[in-house]
């Protein structure tokens, strides 16, 4: 990925923090509102049309993500299609007309007001339903139809594919990445930043390992080895525990050079990197 965005004539981040790994490439930086300095709205997973009220004031020239979008716009010379976007409860009706038709209707909420008095409403909600705003919880195809020309569901199946990377001799071990502690969020962008949730996890790189696996390499709890693939190396400390199979080995994804070793390959649906599973091999670390 840094190679990519090295190869980049611009590179534009949008964010919160200058301290992310993405922003530190960036050519521009373009501060933005976090949650709390904004008023919009958002859709959660549950479906929810909510409202953001804002509590305080950016800081620094930090906008909302409204203003920057209207913004860019406005310098490229194509402000014209944003001339409407001047609050975000007109925004909202933008994208309730935008809404019409489609699996995730709402023009049926009456105006930017009704979400607060509602407290959110759920699509879809369209024109002249029978659900009111106000319902607070409507279940997805509870009504049996689905998003078909004749209602019914479509069941998709794929045949099961092997590991796109197994093991071999080479590299015997198959490596799982996850989550590794409940103190860390995926790569700790922002939470390795706390001093009290890094106190709670591991302030360094660990690779599971069976105690059979552990035998047969010579090694023991606590020791440094260096887990090798194909695309890179780490090093990591050795906890052993049967919690992992024989030939299985797990590190948590919270650390960069976890990530170095897994692969550049993507599910053909869902369009996901296979971070999750590759063949890689474990030696000591040398000692200096």
């Amino acid at each position: 990925m840094r190679e990519a965005l090295d190869r980049l004539e611009l590179l534009v981040v949008q964010d919160m923090y200058d301290s992310t790994e993405t922003a530190q490439l960036a050519d521009l930086v373009l501060p933005a509102a976090g949650w709390g300095e904004k008023d919009g709205t958002f859709i959660n997973s549950e479906r929810r049309v909510a409202l953001i009220k804002r509590v305080a004031r950016a800081p620094g020239e930090a906008l909302s993500d409204f203003a920057i979008f209207r913004l860019v716009a406005q310098y490229w010379g194509c402000g014209a299609p944003f001339d409407r976007w001047t609050e975000p409860a007109r925004v909202f009706e933008v994208m309730r007309e935008l809404s019409r038709g489609r699996p995730c209707d709402f023009s049926g909420i009456p105006d930017y007001r009704a979400l607060d008095a509602a407290d959110g409403v759920q699509w879809p909600l369209s024109a002249g339903d029978a659900a009111a705003p106000h319902e607070r919880e409507r279940r997805l195809f509870e009504d049996g139809r689905f998003y078909h020309a004749d209602g019914r569901a479509r069941f998709m199946f794929d045949r099961p594919r092997p590991l796109p990377e197994p093991t071999d001799a080479g590299f015997p071990l198959l490596l799982l990445t996850g989550r590794g502690s409940a103190s860390q969020w995926h790569t700790g962008t922002r939470t390795t930043k706390s001093s009290v949730l890094s106190a709670l996890s591991p302030s360094e790189l660990y690779v599971e390992l069976h105690p059979e696996d552990a035998a047969s390499l010579g090694v023991a709890a606590g020791e440094r080895v260096v887990v090798e693939s194909r695309r890179g190396a780490a090093g990591a400390v050795v906890v052993v525990t049967a919690a992992v199979q024989v030939g299985v080995v797990f590190m948590p994804m919270h650390f960069p050079d976890t990530n170095r070793l897994t692969l550049s390959v993507f599910d053909p649906h869902s369009k996901q990197p296979a971070y999750k599973a590759c063949a890689v091999r474990v030696v000591k670390a040398q000692r200096a």
